[in-house]
């Protein structure tokens, strides 16, 4: 018995197909002027902190959404402040790294009134969790490969919606 023949699908729309592939690419920084990129002096005795602690969060920021080295995102956050015109001077990596070990970093936590909405593809869960997943004779799995702990928390894509954010 043969298997069916998939549907073909035609793209008609060339135009609105060709900006919505663009617009997957797009990528939006937002600066705020008036952050405070250097901070007010301390009152301390010694050498004052040249860069808020804001400063070293984003660019700690950067650094972590796009797997960069310190000193890749020192040019990167100089890159960014450059093309949004404003004249901030950039902490080096030395910088970078001595300040990330005693940031206190504080992300906000906003309580849910009602449910939070979680899908989770069951497929994705499947082929990405049952051991010897993925590794059938026809693609490839006849390598001896080293045991590692799966980590499907890593690997299964979720969506979350929030209810009061959809009004």
């Amino acid at each position: 018995m043969s298997s069916p023949i998939p549907p073909r699908y035609k793209t008609k729309n060339w135009p609105a197909y060709n900006e919505a592939l663009k617009q997957r690419g797009s990528l939006t920084f937002w600066f705020d002027p008036d952050m405070t990129w250097v901070p007010p002096p301390t009152g301390k005795r010694g050498r004052q902190p040249q860069y808020s602690d804001a400063a070293i969060q984003t660019c700690l920021t950067m650094k972590v959404l796009f797997g960069m080295a310190l000193r890749q995102t020192t040019g990167f956050v100089e890159s960014l402040l450059r093309l949004v015109g404003l004249d901030w001077s950039v902490p080096d990596f030395s910088t970078l790294s001595r300040r990330q070990e005693t940031l206190a970093v504080s992300i906000p936590y906003r309580d849910s009134q009602g449910p939070l909405n979680l899908l989770i593809p069951s497929r994705a869960l499947l082929r990405n969790t049952l051991p010897g997943s993925g590794q059938h004779r026809h693609q490839g799995g006849g390598r001896r490969r080293v045991a590692r702990p799966q980590a499907w928390w890593h690997k299964a894509p979720a969506m979350a919606q929030d209810p009061h954010r959809c009004r």
